[in-house]
């Protein structure tokens, strides 16, 4: 899917945790907002200095023929376009081009599949299992999502309505920084990613991987060394803090 330029203005924020904002972007020319399951698109703004920012971000939302998209931006202190859009009023238009990346997951894909993200980084795990889900598909499908605290939880509610309601998706989370209350899982992704693979019962199935670098780079080692799998099964997005 070729990139293209265009413009969007901001028709909802509303906060996921308390540094983390849900964003939702329309296109002023009312055009589809096309894109692959997982992909991005870089988003630009500029400052009052007259300075131009661009920044990438991960789709959060499935493609679903209409003229919106959604992000989950993490603030980040110093950060200047995660600053400039957690304070963005609603009507405020910039100038985007996209989609772009290879990390995506077709809706139709029939391969059992292990999503591991942590903080921000579901964000394109988001677009990938709701496409899916959307699309009625019957592949077997496991978010194994990470955060420090439990107020850090993005989706909490959504995901706990998709569990219900769709018996081929389930989604753990795992607490980093746990109140002594927390009766879920801890620890980072990494201590609970053999397990829910066993669970995940495909040994032809595929993994993708979202969040910090580091994160990232222990999963994927994990899955080709640890569990066995092939390169083509492994899929991952980095993404920087700022």
């Amino acid at each position: 899917m070729a990139a293209e330029p265009f413009d969007v203005r901001l028709v909802e924020s509303r906060l996921l945790a308390p540094a983390v904002g849900h964003f939702v972007f329309e296109r002023t020319d009312g055009l589809p907002s096309a894109f692959f399951p997982g992909q991005w698109h870089n988003l630009f703004a500029a400052l009052p200095d007259g300075t131009e920012l661009k920044r990438p971000y991960s789709v959060a939302s499935p493609p679903d023929g209409g003229a919106r998209f959604e992000l989950a931006v993490t603030r980040i202190l110093g950060g200047p376009m995660s600053e400039l859009l957690h304070a963005m009023p609603q009507g405020t238009q910039l100038h985007a081009v996209g989609p772009h990346g290879m990390f995506y997951r077709l809706a139709d894909d029939p391969s059992p599949a292990l999503f591991v993200g942590t903080g921000a980084g579901i964000a394109p795990l988001r677009s990938m299992y709701k496409a899916a889900l959307a699309a009625r598909s019957g592949a077997r499908m496991k978010l194994l999502f990470g955060v420090r605290h439990e107020e850090d939880i993005l989706y909490r509610e959504e995901l706990d309505a998709l569990q219900h309601e769709h018996e081929n998706f389930s989604a753990d989370v795992t607490l980093s920084r746990p109140h002594p209350a927390w009766r879920g899982r801890q620890g980072h992704v990494q201590l609970h990613l053999q397990e829910l693979w066993e669970a995940l019962g495909a040994v032809d199935g595929h993994v993708f991987i979202c969040g910090l670098d580091r994160m990232v780079k222990d999963v994927r080692e994990r899955c080709r060394t640890g569990l066995g799998m092939g390169r083509k099964q492994v899929h991952q997005e980095r993404f920087d803090a700022a």
